[in-house]
């Protein structure tokens, strides 16, 4: 019998993921670039000093996680009913013009609107996940989304170094540069991206009371695994914001590190995650498992926390930064279990509530271990101890590592048996062909 001819699709199906990385990497790049200099602009337009700024960035970074909690519902739900395309690309428009708002913004009610604004159309990374997991067959979907977490890790490292460059040439430049970046992937995706959902799989209709974050909790209600991953991410997206909160003071408390010093922390922290999930996460979960990889990377994250809180000195902390990374081969099987179980027409608010949880624990996490970590230091305190917020994530992921013991423990692993994949809760798999139709490009 003949070999059938090679198809031509597949190199189409590659551009996609590869625009889907680079979105995300430009779009952490963007936000990693003014990470620096924010805080410095609002201290100029609110005047008052640093205690006041401070307490405005507090006000702007729960906004904007309220904002994208409200939104990424919503943006999932879109993208289910319209595709993932328009999306993408009505996203990365609107942070080009978000960025340049706030390159221009005078005054600071104004770059307040801006910032709202932004959180609106960041909202995109939900519909980035529906789109990969349209076009990965079920098997492969935990390396898919470790490759997407790499450029997370990327942007992390490069981002913040170069804000911190050109925001010493001129406090707003760095505004300019991540929207000019924004407006590159927007070309980009308009040229390249081809559309992954087709549309006798897209819902019938946008239905509203469905695409706000609560609605969104009733489909993880109808999946009972479904939620309880949806509540184990949730702990783990609480317990990371221990090192978006408290590590910078508690660096500088405990082991004396300058911004100098913590800016190298940093950057080796986004090398060895992005090197975990872009390397480690794809070649290992095959051989393992999903649910093997998962429960590994939740131990690794306990013993990083532990680590981390215990350290006397800024040496033994780093021996952390590494399982910290390592930690990170959790989300992917994650993410990946959860679309095993959900329609392929409910992906995008899959995605989208997916996102709504790391929002929703945005609102929360950086007052609760601030609090913790001003307690734990405070002179009145009878208990001093330092890293007592690094050991309450330790807390919250051995309570979400009992959850993925239970819940998963009949949990047949795709990702090392793809013969398994015949569907859950009488939904039929996407059909392989499927995986590489992406219709014509633009």
């Amino acid at each position: 019998m003949d070999q059938p001819a090679t198809p031509v699709i597949p190199p189409r199906r590659r551009a996609a993921v590869a625009f889907i990385f680079v979105t995300v990497l430009l779009d952490m790049l963007a936000f990693g670039i003014v990470i620096p200099v924010l805080p410095h602009l609002v201290e100029q337009l609110a005047g008052g000093g640093i205690a006041q700024a401070a307490w405005w960035v507090g006000v702007f970074s729960t906004v904007f996680a309220i904002v994208q909690f409200l939104f990424s519902p919503v943006q999932g739900a879109l993208s289910d009913r319209f595709g993932r395309r328009p999306v993408i690309l009505i996203s990365n428009f609107g942070l080009a013009v978000d960025f340049v708002v706030l390159a221009l913004a005078p005054t600071l009610w104004l770059l307040f609107v801006a910032r709202i604004m932004l959180g609106m159309t960041a909202a995109s990374f939900s519909t980035a996940n529906a789109y990969i997991a349209d076009i990965t067959p079920a098997e492969k979907r935990s390396a898919a989304f470790g490759v997407l977490g790499s450029a997370f890790g990327l942007g992390f490292i490069l981002g913040p170094g170069l804000g911190g460059w050109l925001g010493h040439i001129d406090l707003r430049l760095p505004f300019w540069v991540a929207g000019g970046l924004a407006m590159c992937n927007f070309l980009y995706g308009f040229f390249v991206l081809p559309e992954s959902l087709p549309k006798e799989r897209r819902t019938a209709r946008f239905e509203p009371h469905s695409a706000h974050p609560f609605g969104s909790l009733k489909l993880l209600r109808r999946y009972p695994q479904v939620l309880g991953l949806a509540v184990v991410l949730f702990l783990v997206y609480l317990a990371h914001f221990v090192l978006q909160t408290v590590f910078v003071l508690y660096a500088d408390y405990r082991y004396g590190w300058g911004p100098q010093a913590v800016g190298f922390v940093l950057m080796f922290v986004g090398a060895c995650d992005g090197f975990v999930q872009a390397v480690l996460t794809g070649r290992l979960t095959p051989r393992f498992g999903e649910r093997r990889i998962l429960l590994a990377g939740m131990l690794f994250g306990i013993g990083a926390f532990i680590v981390m809180g215990l350290a006397g000195s800024g040496a033994l902390f780093l021996i952390g930064v590494p399982l910290v990374a390592l930690w990170g081969m959790a989300g992917p099987p994650i993410q990946a279990l959860m679309t095993h179980q959900v329609d392929p027409t409910e992906q995008g608010r899959l995605q989208g509530a997916i996102s709504s949880l790391n929002s929703f624990a945005g609102i929360f996490g950086p007052f609760l271990f601030a609090q913790v970590f001003s307690l734990s230091i405070a002179k009145q305190s009878s208990l001093h101890l330092p890293g007592l917020a690094f050991l309450l994530s330790a807390a919250l992921l051995v309570v979400g590592t009992v959850i993925v013991i239970r819940i998963t423990r009949h949990t047949a692993d795709l990702a090392k048996n793809p013969a398994n994949d015949s569907g859950c809760n009488g939904i039929e798999p996407l059909p392989p062909q499927t995986a590489d139709s992406l219709g014509p490009l633009p």
